[in-house]
């Protein structure tokens, strides 16, 4: 099952779609780091890849921007960081 589109030619591994999977599990109004990701994903280590399959993401059903620095700043988005804070504040994750 692919869970992302893939405009941008993202390769959709295994490892791609448990990141995919495991965002797609955050409530609204929570978050989870990029290492919790890695981790659920089956590897802990790769939180800059996490980061990296989210910012090809334009699938609405995935909320990558619930996903933030394990130091509680809110990191990348792929539509913009006022964005993503703005979103974040308005689901009561901030």
């Amino acid at each position: 099952m692919h869970l992302m589109k893939n405009p941008k030619s993202l390769p959709l591994t295994g490892f791609t779609n448990r990141v995919l999977a495991a965002v797609k599990k955050i409530r609204r109004g929570r978050t989870a780091t990029y290492k919790e990701i890695a981790r659920l994903a089956g590897n802990p280590k790769a939180f800059r890849a996490v980061g990296n399959i989210l910012n090809k993401n334009y699938n609405s059903a995935i909320p990558c921007h619930r996903v933030i620095r394990s130091d509680g700043k809110p990191g990348g988005y792929n539509r913009g960081a006022d964005k993503k804070l703005a979103i974040l504040k308005e689901e009561g994750a901030l």
